[in-house]
């Protein structure tokens, strides 16, 4: 999925830019923020302040700027304005990270990638994957799902996952980079 066209239309405050941001983000900025607050009710509210601040800073938002990593940035901040502003004592200034329990914002961030990159697989591929993994199905089950022969549905999948290990081999290599004590001293 490219969104370069959906950040130029969104920056030059285009009505139906906001309209399809709010589309296609709205899920995991309430994910997210449910994620952090545990709450649905304050999640939700997060999730509109996100909303709004997104229509607001539409001037200050770079289109060359990724368009994901800025909404989820926004939303973060919103969802951490919510927290704040519900806890009874207040936080530290000088602390930075909102303490939470549950998915870090790093696997939401990983999570939203591979959602991505399902999305950009061609479309029977895509389905192979979204029943395999999604709806736990087998392969036999997917075949008589989808009316195709079993190898069909093998090929099928062989192809997606090679294709989403391709799209996706910048995660396993950040994890590797990022262990303590394997450098090759």
């Amino acid at each position: 999925m490219d969104d370069t066209a959906l950040a130029s239309r969104f920056a030059t405050g285009e009505e139906d830019g906001f309209a399809e941001v709010y589309t296609t983000f709205r899920g995991p900025v309430f994910g997210m923020a449910v994620t952090m607050l545990t709450d649905p009710g304050l999640a939700e509210e997060a999730t509109q302040q996100a909303f709004i601040g997104l229509w607001r800073g539409r001037g200050r938002y770079d289109p060359a700027r990724d368009l994901a990593a800025w909404v989820f940035g926004v939303a973060r901040k919103a969802a951490i304005d919510v927290y704040r502003r519900e806890r009874r004592t207040p936080i530290p200034a000088d602390q930075t990270e909102v303490p939470v329990e549950g998915t870090s914002a790093e696997r939401l961030w990983e999570a939203w990638q591979v959602r991505r990159a399902v999305e950009g697989l061609p479309a029977d591929e895509a389905t192979v994957v979204r029943l395999a993994h999604y709806f736990q199905m087998t392969h036999s089950e997917i075949a008589s799902h989808l009316g195709v022969p079993m190898g069909t549905v093998k090929s099928r999948s062989h192809r997606a996952h090679r294709r989403l290990a391709e799209a996706l081999g910048h995660l396993v290599d950040d994890k590797v980079d990022d262990k303590p004590g394997e450098s090759g001293d």
